[in-house]
Order: structure tokens, then C-alpha cells, then sequence
């Protein structure tokens, strides 16, 4: 009988050893979040003196600054259509997030950690806090003004009604490029590519101009109706000028310059029509295009009869062209440098007698229309702007 309990016990404890293994075999390990892109700008209490953390709220007394900061993409970050059907994608994962609405308060999840250090299983949890109207203004005023219940400035004031705090070192470029330098693969198929820092350090003017000097022109105003003038900066962002919604107000920023040469009014049969177009990126301290891998400049030349019929067409592209799918990889790059000069030809050799028009077009483009149908995006987006246009009517007698 003895023996017998001495077997039943070391079968038990034979077999809480292999549980004990099999859990521990099957135990799902928490990585931390270690990269600044996983994570979001920790929960920011409301500084004393603020009813709210909404741009809104601050548009009560800077009235210009709110202004300026609706008529930029800033605002848009959020509901960007282009965006929303990017994050309802299953490939999409939950770190996107992080640049659009950069503040905890404006996410409805609080995220701790990854299982097994996978971008696709987040340890989640509901954000009590949850602001959803804070969310849909994207990346607002609090998302670089306001830290430790303080409201952060570069030049400072005593007269303010809420708490304040002088730091331009923190609203310097570093903060810019916090997210408007993103290089990382997340996974094969899934790759930041937001390079517009490294191209301004490349560039000419690093250590001369940052961010702030060209998208946030510094002017002399007052910051509050009432308390005089002081140094201040616009808050248009001004980029592409591409707006998010058809109608939208913005702002264009163009780093490029025009420089067409001259076309003869008139042409003889067998002559040949030349026509040359310089572009040159005289103004941006990065290379255009910039950010978001899909924009593009399209370039077209087009010599249409007096009925309107193309007798000759050509186009040109300057952008990057990249493979998504299985894997992610860029397949050509043709980007313009800081103050590089690039020529685009285009030559016709008349035929007949006949009334011509050479119509020249430039457009800045956010994405091409076969990713826009895939994304579903609807005509209400608006894919691009047309920067230079212009038409040459040309009698061949």
C-alpha cells in the first residue's frame, strides 16, 4: 500500500512538472515599447487657467494663431481620408496612430507593450481619459505646446492666464522631426519612409535654416489682441498646398522655380518645334518631392489641333516608384536634390499647314489615381494641384 502512494505521488509530481513546462513553453512574453514611433506623448493633464486641451479652446485668445492652424494639414492629420483607409487595412498597424494624433488624451487605447515584441499584438487597454473630439483635430496645439500641465512657448510671458514655460530649444526642428523623419522597416511589407531630415541635413542649408525658418515664417504681431506686439510665427504649415478636402483652404509652399524657354509664334512646314522647361529646386532645404514616398511631380507636354485633337503628347515624372507587394522596395528614385536644375524637352516635327496650341502643365501630386482607387478614395480627395500651367497658341503656315 505504501509503494502504491509513493507511485501515485511521484506520477503527481511528474505531472505538475510538465504543466509547469508546458506553461511556461506557452507563456507570451511582454516586450516594453523601446522606439519613440510606439509610443504616444503620455497623458497630458488640462494647465491650470484652460477649460480644454482643443485648439479651439486656444483660438479664444489667439485668434490668428487658430486661424493659420485650420488652413494647414496639421489639422487634417486625423481625418485624412487617404489615412483612415490606410489604418482600416489589416497591414496597418496600431503605432501609425502615434503621428497623427501624437497625444494619449487624443487615443482611445493606452498601449503598454507588445506580445512577443509584435507590432500586431499591442497589450491594450480602454484610455479612460479618451478625448474623441480632441482626436479629431489631429495634431493641434496642445500636441507641441503643452507637456507637464504646462503650456510651452519660445518666447515666454508673465501675463498669461494659464501656466507657461519658455523652452524654443524644445519647439526647435527636433520636435518636427520627431515625426517628419520616419525610416524604418516595420516589417517586409511595411516601411516608413519620411526622410525630409536626413535631406535637410544633407542639404545646404543645414545649420543655416531649419524647418521652422521656411513652413514657420517668423513675424512681429501680437499673440493676444491687446498685449502689444511681439516676435511670433505662422502657423500655416505651409507645404504642398494640396488640400485634404476638395475646397479646403491651405497653404503652398513651393521649393520649385519655372524657367520656360522662349516658343516662336509661328513655324514652317518640316520645321520643328522645340520647346525646353527648366525646373530647380531653388527654395526647399530638402529634396521635392519630400515626405510620403507616393507624391510626384507629373510633367506634360501637349500639342493640340484647332479642334482640340492631340497631335503629340509627352510626359514626364519626377518622384520615387515603389513595389508594396510581397515585399516592400523602392524601384527608383529620381527626387530632386537641394538646388539641383532639371530639363524636360519637347520637340514636333511639323507636317501641314494647321492652328496648334502647346499647353504645358506642372502638378504636384499626393498620390497616383490607380493607389487612389485602391484605397477607395473618392473624387471628393483631391489627388493633386497643377503649379505651372501655360499654353503657346502656333500658326505652322
Amino acid at each position: 500500500m505504501q509503494k502504491k502512494i509513493v507511485y501515485l505521488s511521484l506520477i503527481v509530481f511528474v505531472a505538475i512538472v510538465a504543466y509547469q513546462v508546458f506553461l511556461k513553453a506557452t507563456e507570451k512574453e511582454i516586450h516594453p515599447l523601446t522606439k519613440s514611433w510606439e509610443k504616444a506623448v503620455p497623458q497630458q493633464q488640462v494647465p491650470q487657467g484652460l477649460a480644454s486641451l482643443s485648439s479651439q479652446q486656444c483660438g479664444a485668445c489667439h485668434v490668428k494663431h487658430y486661424e493659420e492652424w485650420q488652413y494647414s494639414t496639421h489639422s487634417h492629420a486625423w481625418t485624412d481620408m487617404q489615412f483612415q483607409a490606410e489604418l482600416k487595412k489589416e497591414s496597418s498597424p496600431y503605432l501609425c496612430i502615434n503621428c497623427h494624433v501624437p497625444l494619449q488624451n487624443q487615443q482611445e487605447y493606452i498601449v503598454t507593450g507588445l506580445i512577443d515584441g509584435d507590432i500586431y499584438q499591442p497589450v491594450k487597454h480602454k484610455n479612460p481619459d479618451f478625448d474623441k473630439n480632441l482626436q479629431q483635430e489631429g495634431i493641434n496645439c496642445a500636441s507641441c505646446h503643452v507637456r507637464d500641465n504646462v503650456v510651452i512657448g519660445s518666447t515666454g510671458t508673465s501675463k498669461a492666464p494659464h501656466k507657461t514655460k519658455k523652452d524654443p530649444a524644445f519647439l526647435s526642428e527636433k520636435l518636427c522631426l520627431s515625426c517628419h523623419n520616419a525610416k524604418a522597416v516595420v516589417t517586409s511589407a511595411l516601411v516608413c519612409s519620411f526622410e525630409t531630415g536626413d535631406e535637410w541635413k544633407a542639404g545646404p542649408f543645414y545649420g543655416k535654416k531649419n524647418c521652422i525658418s521656411c513652413h514657420m515664417e517668423p513675424t512681429q504681431r501680437e499673440i493676444v489682441a491687446g498685449f502689444g506686439e511681439r516676435p511670433s510665427h505662422l502657423h500655416y504649415f505651409a507645404g504642398s498646398g494640396i488640400p485634404k478636402v476638395k475646397g479646403a483652404k491651405t497653404k503652398m509652399l513651393n521649393g520649385l522655380s519655372f524657367f520656360p524657354s522662349k516658343l516662336e509664334k509661328s513655324y514652317a512646314v518640316n520645321q520643328t518645334i522645340s520647346y525646353h522647361l527648366k525646373l530647380k529646386n531653388e527654395f526647399a532645404g530638402h529634396r521635392v518631392p519630400t515626405g510620403d514616398p507616393e507624391r510626384f511631380f507629373g510633367i506634360s507636354f501637349e500639342l493640340v489641333d484647332e479642334n482640340g485633337k492631340a497631335v503629340a503628347k509627352k510626359t514626364d515624372r519626377i518622384g520615387e516608384k515603389w513595389e508594396w507587394y510581397p515585399a516592400a522596395k523602392k524601384l527608383e528614385d529620381n527626387n530632386m536634390n537641394p538646388g539641383e536644375e532639371r530639363t524636360f524637352a519637347f520637340a514636333y516635327k511639323t507636317t501641314e499647314k494647321q492652328k496648334l496650341t502647346l499647353a504645358v502643365k506642372v502638378t504636384k501630386n499626393r498620390l497616383d489615381k490607380k493607389s487612389a482607387d485602391y484605397n477607395k478614395l473618392t473624387d471628393s480627395y483631391p489627388l493633386g494641384i497643377t503649379v505651372f500651367d501655360e499654353k503657346y497658341p502656333i500658326e505652322v503656315k
